[in-house]
């Protein structure tokens, strides 16, 4: 046995590996860790050696590595109503369900790659795959030229972890810690609402710029001048997204890291299977979210028009929620365990990822289609984002947290959902526009 090396089983081949055990070799812990509490401990024991049990232990491991592994019989639920023409609302229903799972199981395999692939690829993994869902979903709605449902979607999953998961987060923690002084870094935080702005101002932007000219004199070249600003801002974020991963996994990855973590948490964040078999599974639980991601903005309408419920709240308040159940319930417990770091690595970085990385991809690839997709989300919609990300980074500027700020976070975010379940959706072809 040797003291400085663990033991591991690599189950492509049933092989013991040595593996040395330093922190050099982990992803930011931030990343790592944001679902790992909401997985079942996997088995300790030796791993089974055979084609057969090999497939079966990871088919375990995937499926049933989670707490949320009661929603996976909607995925087939879901294929099956598609096929057999079973009502819309239902189909959209189960698809939605259908993906919680699947996000925070794409989660758990782009992790288990990272292990294989060393710190800096694997943290360009995490940051890239960490919203693959909205990402999939968002090329599907720009593919049925949904541009509306897409914008609202992106909008919604930003405002959900900027208020709702982080507002939840503190509150929860905040009752779980009251005789203990909640601190976090606030170098973090700062970092994430300077990207946050920046995004803003490449909303904002846009807007004046097509409502500095009278309706009556708005000519194509005009729209088509919001339409290039937007696609040059785009750029410019992508850029900025570039910047910050070099900032987090390279130059100043302390600010990243999280403090006063267990040895036997640590230890849980080993690789359960194999490089190749993540792989495979991580491409399989690609096409199944792509299924699903059809299936839901197929659908989408129909479900609004039989559950007489606008289009504006599905798209902004149910879709966000559902999609980022996993991320919300693991922000939660590490919140309950006065680990706030890791907290705002999950909220605030899956925030500033869907603003800096998947919304200025859509806007490249709607250009590469031939769509005039543009980052004009509407006064109201960027209003309720301008006030979201300036309320988040007035209530992290001190360094501590307790429930109240919570209890504030959560309340903006009632309000906003009440907004837009008032607020109606044009007739079903403006939802191809703008």
């Amino acid at each position: 046995m040797a003291s400085m090396q663990e033991q591991n089983w690599d189950l492509e081949s049933g092989d013991c590996i040595q593996k040395e055990t330093s922190s050099s070799s982990q992803t930011p812990s931030s990343s790592i860790l944001s679902s790992s509490f909401l997985r079942r401990r996997p088995n300790q024991e030796r791993p089974p050696v055979g084609m057969f049990k090999q497939f079966l232990n990871n088919l375990r491991l995937v499926f049933l590595g989670t707490k949320l592994c009661v929603l996976i019989p909607a995925i087939p639920l879901a294929i099956l109503g598609q096929c057999y023409g079973f009502m819309t609302r239902w189909i959209f229903a189960l698809s939605l369900l259908g993906l919680a799972p699947l996000a925070e199981r794409m989660s758990f395999l782009t992790e288990q790659i990272a292990y294989f692939t060393g710190p800096t690829v694997g943290g360009l993994l995490n940051a890239t795959c960490g919203n693959a869902t909205e990402l999939i979903l968002a090329l599907f709605a720009l593919r049925e030229r949904k541009i509306l449902v897409l914008k609202y979607s992106l909008l919604g999953s930003v405002l959900s972890n900027l208020l709702l998961v982080l507002g939840s987060s503190l509150f929860l923690g905040g009752l779980a810690n009251l005789k203990m002084e909640q601190t976090f870094d606030r170098k973090q935080a700062d970092v994430n609402s300077l990207l946050l702005l920046l995004g803003l101002l490449c909303h904002v932007l846009p807007l004046i710029f097509g409502n500095s000219v009278e309706p009556q004199l708005l000519d194509d070249m005009d729209q088509n001048s919001v339409v290039w600003l937007s696609r040059t801002s785009g750029i410019l974020m992508l850029v900025a997204y570039g910047a910050y991963l070099f900032f987090q996994l390279r130059t100043h990855r302390q600010f990243f890291e999280a403090e006063g973590e267990d040895e036997d948490e640590l230890s849980e964040n080993e690789a359960v299977i194999g490089f190749w078999s993540a792989f495979i599974w991580l491409v399989a639980m690609t096409i199944i979210v792509a299924i699903l991601s059809e299936y839901v903005v197929g659908t989408i309408e129909a479900a609004s028009d039989s559950w007489k419920i606008s289009v504006s709240f599905i798209s902004l308040i149910l879709l966000p929620i559902v999609g980022n159940a996993a991320e919300h319930a693991g922000s939660v417990i590490f919140a309950l365990k006065n680990k706030l770091d890791i907290t705002l690595g999950v909220a605030l970085g899956s925030a500033t990822q869907i603003s800096m990385f998947v919304v200025p991809v859509s806007v490249i690839v709607a250009w590469t289609m031939g769509i005039p997709m543009d980052l004009d989300f509407g006064l109201l919609e960027t209003s309720c984002l301008g006030f979201s990300i300036i309320l988040t980074a007035f209530t992290l500027q001190d360094g501590n947290s307790h429930y109240i700020k919570g209890v504030v976070l959560c309340l903006s975010y009632a309000v906003i959902a009440a907004c837009f379940f008032f607020h109606k959706m044009p007739a079903s072809e403006s939802l191809y526009q703008r």
